[in-house]
């Protein structure tokens, strides 16, 4: 098969499916290699970096998926209803990020980390898509564990779990001086 026509076989593979597909999948699909595939891939992103065309691949972890522009949205907001969009407060940005950072991760943990009840927020989080429940730990009660879906990757802009920022030891110790910081300044009052 030529790098062409397995090219072809992706972009129908990824239009067909709709959402990401594993790229172990799609070399299983057409009989070839994970590295053969990446190159396919490659050709179809040079191909779709061309203005004349309105759709592109979006790489997620070990996924792809076939995507519209960016440039084109304007024009999907005519024909389409605007799609909804998702707010998230300071709570729900919160519990992200602990369960982003520390999955697989239980409620309880969380609700430990953040000092309150996070039952809302992590519903919340489930329904926009953005996390999901994993399994169930190996402990008294079995509790779900959670952890962060690919639509968390799109929303964030990020390919993978490893890109996300790192804190560093200082960064750390400045955050507890501020909270410190904070509660004496509540004391006071």
């Amino acid at each position: 098969m030529t790098i062409e026509q397995g090219a072809a076989a992706v972009e129908a593979i990824l239009f067909t499916m709709g959402d990401s597909v594993e790229l172990s999948a799609i070399a299983e699909a057409l009989s070839e290699k994970v590295s053969e595939v990446k190159e396919q891939i490659e050709y179809l992103k040079s191909k779709y970096e061309k203005e004349d065309s309105g759709i592109g691949i979006l790489e997620l972890d070990k996924s792809v998926q076939l995507c519209t522009k960016k440039e084109m949205y304007e024009y999907l907001v005519h024909i389409a209803a605007k799609p909804k969009k998702i707010t998230l407060t300071d709570a729900l940005m919160e519990t992200l990020s602990i369960i982003a950072y520390k999955q697989p991760i239980t409620r309880l943990e969380v609700e430990k980390i953040r000092g309150v009840n996070s039952d809302h927020a992590v519903n919340r989080l489930v329904e926009f898509g953005l996390i999901q429940e994993l399994g169930r730990l190996d402990a008294p009660g079995r509790p779900l564990l959670f952890g962060t879906t690919e639509q968390f990757l799109r929303s964030f802009g990020v390919k993978s779990l490893d890109e996300l920022p790192s804190m560093d030891a200082v960064r750390v110790a400045e955050f507890k001086a501020e909270a410190e910081q904070e509660i004496k300044v509540k004391l006071d009052i």
